[in-house]
């Protein structure tokens, strides 16, 4: 998913959900910042304080670099949750180890990370791990079918439109993108080496809310995907799980979307169908500020970095990149920063997702280079 729905559609689920402006305002940028944050190490500041914050992206989203992007606690924990083939704890699927590491939409391992979020709601930094929770959950749907890892699963072929039509302009397109890299990376290396990460055989379809297509995946299995269904089904549960955590309560019953909204996201789920993600953004943002949605007229943004952004506003810097041999002044008011509460939040749901929630599905990811995975 892309900035439209990441941003978006999740502020316009959180107030549907009931949260204020403010709470949703934290809830869609953190959920957005997840593929903002690129950069990670110490910051140091002029009174001797540091502060560690990690990654949760890289730094250029691009699935040739097979071997930059191969990294289990950027991918695993915050983009391709895996799904235990939306088997319980303690349940193990039928063929391999990848067949657990496949992303599934909703699978207990993705409400098992939410239920941690409800019983953390009253830490400071709880607002921030809800935010962060629903760009991976939200990422289920998109990602569905595929794995944070490069493995044959994740080969594409035979990718087919709408129609049912086999997309030859398109399959032109991602052998294009790719064939530079895989004869410079071939020679010396192991197929499993070059296997896409991720959605990458498809490149940014899965990320684009009113694509319908299909394609033959690389265990031979036809996968049809339906976007706009998928996307308002996504944001149904999140407005279920934001109620939730509104009520202290994982297993509450809660109505999730009303009607009206609910048909109000599906109409423009297909309408708003720009290859460009910011001006599909822009145009979410408009129906936010003319009240189409029954919370009424807010005005929504979002500044990722510079002047203006959560970065600027807790440390005072402008760049887009960090060195590492910055010294930056200290303020105070660091301390309760949007952007210090974030970072905390995303050590303490990687951590949470490595170190405790995967291995109860006998899935141990918690190593900076992955195992080998075999076909």
């Amino acid at each position: 998913m892309q900035i439209d729905f990441h941003n978006g559609v999740t502020y316009i689920v959180a107030r549907l959900a009931g949260f204020d402006h403010p709470e949703a305002d934290v809830i869609a940028h953190c959920a957005q910042y997840v593929d903002d944050a690129t950069n990670s190490g110490l910051i140091r500041f002029n009174n001797g304080t540091i502060f560690n914050h990690i990654s949760s992206a890289h730094k250029l989203l691009d699935y040739r670099n097979f071997r930059q992007l191969a990294n289990y606690q950027v991918w695993i924990p915050f983009h391709f949750l895996p799904g235990n083939e939306g088997l319980p704890a303690h349940q193990n699927p039928n063929g391999t180890f990848i067949n657990k590491l496949i992303c599934r939409p909703n699978s207990h391992v993705a409400q098992d990370m939410l239920r941690e979020c409800i019983q953390l709601h009253q830490t400071h930094h709880g607002l921030y791990r809800l935010g962060i929770a629903m760009h991976v959950y939200a990422d289920t749907w998109a990602h569905q079918g595929f794995a944070g890892v490069n493995h044959q699963v994740n080969e594409a072929k035979k990718l087919i439109d709408s129609r049912g039509n086999l997309d030859l302009k398109f399959t032109k397109k991602v052998k294009a993108y790719f064939k530079k890299n895989v004869v410079e990376n071939f020679t010396g290396h192991l197929l499993s080496e070059v296997f896409p990460l991720g959605h990458g055989a498809v490149l940014g379809h899965p990320d684009k809310p009113f694509l319908k297509w299909g394609y033959t995946n690389g265990l031979n299995e036809k996968i049809i995907r339906n976007n706009p269904q998928d996307y308002l089904e996504a944001a149904d549960h999140m407005c279920q799980w934001l109620q939730r955590y509104r009520l202290g309560d994982p297993d509450a019953l809660v109505p999730g979307l009303l009607t009206e909204d609910k048909t109000v996201i599906a109409e423009h789920l297909e309408s708003i169908t720009h290859k460009d993600n910011e001006i599909r953004y822009q145009q979410w943002l408009d129906l936010i500020g003319k009240g189409r949605f029954s919370f009424g007229s807010s005005q929504v943004s979002y500044i990722h970095k510079g002047i203006g952004s959560w970065k600027h506003d807790a440390i005072g810097t402008e760049a887009y990149l960090d060195t590492g041999t910055e010294v930056f002044q200290y303020q105070p008011t660091f301390l309760e920063s949007h952007w210090k509460r974030f970072h905390e939040a995303l050590i303490a749901h990687r951590s949470y997702i490595v170190d405790t929630l995967l291995p109860k599905y006998d899935i141990h990811v918690g190593v900076n280079k992955p195992v080998k995975l075999t076909r």
